[in-house]
């Protein structure tokens, strides 16, 4: 344990889970995750672990069966498992972002149904926005859901989605679609979308009647971890299964709890930037040149210098954007400076622990080569380097509107 990336002001009951978290982290990731992840392989008993040590609850109020805790603590047990491997961090991650969503916004019996379920990782969640050929345009969707039979009617949802992590191994996603009822022509867009709670079975193929996850996208990096397309024909869903019982209040409900999640895309970069930092600094005092350490040559230094100051800047907006969220504030802006910095700091630091394994960084033996892959997906996941900008851009002008 350095000294950087430290948190100050947390409690005895904190220190002992993040502990915890380290000390599995050590020794059930780190020593089996590079060669997981060069197989695409799902990570089973390490999933196990995690449900045993009650990390599938962590946020789940203790009343459902979880452990009630902040999301600062969730965020800094989410940087101890990405420093192991960041797709182990994501397979927790959908799965809170959905339990986050029910116990912000469920109705009473779905909060009963699913959270003490989902705190003992029996459910296990993930959460669907995105379609093909969206990108980053949410308001545009086109899957739809259509209410048969009055009030109480099933709803029938059509449409294909995109980049579902944990797609597969899910059994409950939240699906976001279009739903025009009640909402006069010339309704904003956003106004018309509702959250869907879907069950289904693990696996791929046909999950349920109507609902069909083809099978794993082959990806770069962030692997062992399944991200699928999901596609919806004719599937029935029940009217108790709109999160918070009323159509119009998805995009509302899935930005917050993509707010909560972009604390842990930072929590997650700062996670990937420390490992490679510990890998770099390790390397550059064993490996010689010209007869002494490359941690000797001024270059080397430089190098690291940077890459520590980086570390220990993006922790610390990552655990201010996690405290302002855990004291009822809006913290739309912090998240998006926290992801923002974090994902770009932690690519920038991965290659300087690249430049400095040389050859070798290029080898994949050394786990820098896992690393060098794995951080691209945060400059996009949950939002884009870009969109971060303009939605921080956009706080600062409401902040700081001109009063001439």
């Amino acid at each position: 344990m350095g000294r950087l990336a430290q948190t100050e002001g947390l409690t005895e009951i904190q220190q002992e889970i993040l502990s915890t978290v380290r000390s599995f982290v050590d020794k059930e990731i780190l020593p089996v995750a590079t060669e997981l992840e060069h197989r695409d392989e799902y990570p089973t008993e390490i999933v196990e672990g995690l449900k045993e040590l009650g990390l599938f609850g962590l946020m789940i109020p203790e009343e459902y069966g979880g452990l009630g805790e902040s999301l600062l603590t969730y965020a800094l047990c989410v940087e101890e498992i990405a420093r192991g491997w960041m797709s182990v961090s994501g397979i927790i991650n959908t799965h809170f972002i959905v339990a986050y969503m029910l116990k912000q916004h469920g109705t009473q019996e779905q909060k009963d149904h699913f959270l003490p379920k989902m705190a003992t990782g029996e459910v296990r969640g993930a959460f669907s926005m995105s379609e093909p050929g969206l990108g980053s345009d949410v308001s545009a969707i086109s899957s739809k859901g259509v209410r048969e039979g009055g009030d109480d009617g099933d709803f029938v949802l059509n449409g294909q989605k995109m980049w579902l992590t944990n797609g597969g191994s899910s059994t409950l996603v939240a699906v976001l679609c279009r739903t025009d009822e009640g909402h006069p022509e010339g309704t904003a867009p956003h106004k018309s979308m509702t959250t869907f709670l879907v069950e289904k079975e693990p696996g791929f193929g046909e999950v349920r009647p109507g609902l069909t996850i083809p099978g794993k996208i082959d990806k770069m990096g962030y692997k062992g971890v399944d991200t699928t397309e999901l596609i919806m024909q004719d599937l029935r869903v029940p009217a108790n299964r709109v999160l918070g019982g009323e159509t119009g209040r998805g995009f509302y409900q899935m930005m917050d709890g993509v707010e909560v999640g972009r604390v842990n895309v930072a929590a997650r970069g700062c996670g990937v930037a420390q490992r490679a930092f510990e890998l770099g600094i390790d390397y550059a005092q064993q490996r010689h040149t010209f007869g002494k350490p490359i941690a000797q040559h001024q270059a080397i230094q430089f190098k690291l210098a940077e890459m520590g100051t980086k570390v220990e800047a993006a922790h610390a907006l990552m655990v201010g954007a996690a405290r302002k969220k855990d004291a009822g504030q809006r913290n739309d802006l912090e998240a998006g400076m926290a992801k923002y910095l974090a994902s770009e700091y932690c690519k920038e630091v991965v290659e300087d622990a690249f430049r400095i394994h040389g050859g070798y960084g290029f080898s994949k033996e050394y786990e820098i080569e896992r690393l060098y892959r794995e951080a691209p997906m945060l400059l996009i996941g949950e939002g884009t380097a870009e969109i971060q900008k303009m939605i921080v851009g956009r706080r600062l002008l409401e902040e700081y509107r001109f009063q001439g």
